[in-house]
């Protein structure tokens, strides 16, 4: 019988391969990165470079190449730092906050026709669970994400 961990690391390998399977990316309006960056954008508020270097634990030439393929799509705008610092933040645009929503409505839909035949109770089991897992991550990791 296979422990729990085992089941756990097959399972959210799973996880991953199926996602993507409930939602395919075809007439998403945002590719994957664009997607997690502007998520954290959003929850955030505007960032430089450096922030989300440190939100995400990626370089300054991943992240240049990310953002200037975003403000060519509109979905971000170089502001002055609200707090008067030196650097420019990334803010998300109208157009990004749309395909955001748009995008994150396909997410929704599609889990929920998965989650079709569940009660109420096994969903929200399911949500604490997956919730309780990602804190952990971040808690190991250093780096939450802003939840309300």
């Amino acid at each position: 019988m296979d422990k729990p961990i085992d089941r756990i690391e097959r399972e959210t390998m799973l996880l991953g391969r199926y996602m993507h399977m409930v939602t395919p990316r075809v007439d998403w309006q945002l590719d994957r990165s664009a997607y997690i960056l502007l998520s954290r954008i959003q929850a955030e508020g505007p960032m430089s470079i450096g922030q989300l270097g440190d939100a995400f634990r990626l370089d300054a030439s991943t992240l240049n190449r990310q953002t200037a393929a975003m403000l060519r799509a509109g979905v971000v705008e170089r502001i002055p730092d609200p707090d008067g610092g030196i650097a420019r933040k990334f803010a998300i645009t109208e157009e990004g906050e749309r395909r955001l929503d748009s995008d994150r409505a396909r997410n929704v839909a599609g889990l929920a026709k998965v989650l079709a035949e569940w009660t109420p109770e096994e969903a929200e089991q399911l949500a604490a669970s997956l919730s309780r897992l990602n804190l952990s991550i971040e808690r190991l990791d250093g780096r939450p994400w802003p939840r309300d």
